[in-house]
């Protein structure tokens, strides 16, 4: 999807915004889809603009709206979902390099450094990404509570495993002896 929506900064005006519409066809969407761990990937569309920031730097701003579908997390039953969000990212000129072994985030992950090109399309599939649902779940369905254990052995329950659960009991214990 992105080598075909690179646009190269030389040849962005710099008075002017250009603006740009993606509509990934069937066959994308699908690949995308593929790609994403998605069961399915539909009304896949990011329109925007880039203008000029001072200078030498660059802002894309656009909409991305897409409907996914994907497994639910405690039925693996299809879920739908309707995904509308702006992205904005500022494309900076001299942006410094950071070259120490670890790193903070900073507050504002709008930044990037600017390069030869400006590529709508990975940023579609980026935003896309960020946007998804990380625990998708039909409605009106809640997890259960899973019990594994060896033929007669008593299964441990979440309740067991909690740190104070067993002091209940000698204090029920304790009580009935006074």
């Amino acid at each position: 999807m992105s080598d075909t929506s690179a646009i190269r900064v030389a040849d962005l005006p710099q008075n002017t915004p250009t603006t740009f519409e993606l509509c990934p066809d069937s066959a994308t969407c699908a690949g995308l889809a593929d790609e994403l761990g998605l069961l399915g990937l539909r009304k896949l569309r990011f329109a925007g603009q880039i203008a000029a920031r001072g200078r030498r730097d660059w802002e894309l701003t656009g909409k991305l709206g897409a409907t996914v579908v994907q497994p639910c997390v405690v039925t693996l039953d299809p879920v739908t979902t309707r995904i509308d969000v702006d992205v904005k990212r500022l494309y900076v000129a001299d942006l410094p390099e950071i070259e120490a072994e670890e790193i903070e985030m900073p507050e504002d992950d709008s930044v990037e450094a600017l390069a030869s090109v400006i590529d709508p399309g990975a940023v579609m599939t980026e935003a896309l990404i960020l946007a998804l649902p990380q625990y998708p779940r039909k409605q009106n369905v809640d997890m259960d509570q899973a019990v594994f254990a060896e033929p007669g052995v008593k299964p441990m329950t979440d309740e067991d495993a909690r740190p104070f659960a067993g002091l209940a009991g000698l204090r029920e214990s304790l009580r009935k002896k006074d």
